[in-house]
């Protein structure tokens, strides 16, 4: 008897077109056509309207001489120097007022976050009442706040507001000491330098021989004498080869000292509180990810608070704690082009700003500000990857 085939017939081929993975390819080959066909028109007809205007392209413009003065510069700089150097001055202030509002915030930040969480009423209120205020009020605001108000309402420099007659303060900004080094104190540094490389690999040590014997070292206690006594001795041993050259009110303005700008100031202070209100809640919350029974069991271990948040909690907190403050550090730089509310002299400000408006290279400029800030940008982000990926907790 024979039994019916239950095998479908073998289809053939279809055309090209039915093919899904064929098919998505053509419609994103289509795609890149027409957006590459658009990209070509705008540069086409930029360069048709820049020409109709009598502007050519190019950076042979940073050759140019500048003409105008910046009042905050951190390498040598007169109006006879360069647009090319108007940029890396401007690139240098927005360096500096990112790394210390970095700084400043990350500090200020792990301070009010445990603060939200300690057993004591008061201080866990005050850092509620900061992080919802100061994260709640626009950053321009408290920008505007800090030098309009604070800042600018300071006496006038003949009646400076002084600190141990080595600090004043006043509408001009602040004045310090200026440290002058002298033959000899070169050695300082590196005694420094050699002493930090000391201390990690002590650090280091210890991290091995504790997980060997059991046995723990002062590591904190050692290293912080390293750092510090090294170079002090060093510092001494060659006759203390620094000079302080004291600010000295000459006629209606100090003279001698180092003279910081308001607008860094005001600038360092709203970006370093303002986002520092968002590093407490990170660190709260990567806190409070970590398991009580974590907690439970040091106490079991009598472990006083101080070494149970620093050795247990904290490095735990921290696998979720820096993802989340790489994207504020990230913030932190490109807030700081707000800078040119005040006339803080950054990158946008001095370069994207001033220089833009004398050379009208509008293409070349902007494009290479947005190059720096991705350039800045992708580098923190990797940093912080790398140092994320030595926080995370290893499995055995």
């Amino acid at each position: 008897m024979l039994r019916p085939s239950t095998t479908l017939p073998r289809r053939g081929r279809g055309p090209l077109w039915r093919n899904p993975a064929i098919r998505a390819l053509i419609v994103q080959a289509v795609l890149f056509l027409v957006l590459a066909a658009f990209v070509g028109y705008l540069v086409h007809n930029t360069l048709l309207n820049l020409e109709a205007r009598g502007i050519h392209t190019g950076f042979g413009f940073l050759e140019g001489r500048a003409g105008f003065a910046i009042p905050q510069t951190l390498i040598e700089y007169t109006s006879d120097s360069t647009y090319g150097k108007t940029f890396v001055i401007g690139l240098l202030n927005t360096l500096l007022v990112s790394a210390l509002g970095i700084v400043a915030a990350t500090i200020i930040g792990f301070m009010v976050g445990i603060a939200r969480l300690s057993p004591n009423w008061l201080l866990a209120r005050l850092a509620t009442i900061y992080v919802e205020a100061f994260r709640n009020i626009p950053l321009l605001v408290q920008i505007l706040f800090w030098y309009y108000a604070v800042l600018r309402a300071l006496p006038s420099p003949r009646q400076s507001l002084s600190l141990f007659d080595a600090f004043f303060f006043n509408v001009r900004g602040m004045v310090m000491p200026d440290p002058q080094p002298l033959d000899g104190f070169a050695a300082t540094p590196w005694a420094l330098l050699i002493a930090v490389v000391g201390a990690i690999l002590f650090g280091l040590f210890a991290k091995r021989r504790q997980a060997r014997t059991g046995q723990a070292l002062p590591v904190y206690w050692i290293g912080a004498a390293l750092v510090i006594g090294l170079p002090l001795i060093v510092f001494l041993l060659t006759g203390s080869p620094l000079e302080w050259t004291l600010p000295e009110l000459t006629g209606f303005n100090f003279r001698g000292g180092i003279n910081i700008l308001p607008e860094l100031l005001a600038l360092w202070l709203a970006l370093s509180i303002y986002t520092a209100a968002f590093i407490a809640e990170i660190v709260r919350s990567g806190i409070l990810s970590v398991s009580h029974g974590q907690t439970e069991a040091a106490r079991s271990l009598s472990l006083p608070e101080a070494i149970t948040l620093r050795k247990i909690v904290i490095p735990q907190a921290m696998r979720v704690i820096v993802p989340q403050m790489t994207s504020q550090y990230l913030n932190l730089i490109k807030n700081s082009s707000l800078a040119t509310a005040i006339g803080y002299p950054d990158l946008v400000a001095v370069f994207a700003g001033t220089t833009l408006n004398q050379t009208g290279q509008a293409i070349e400029i902007i494009a290479m500000t947005m190059a720096v800030y991705l350039v800045i940008s992708l580098t923190v982000s990797f940093l912080m990857n790398l140092y994320n990926a030595r926080t995370l907790l290893k499995e055995r």
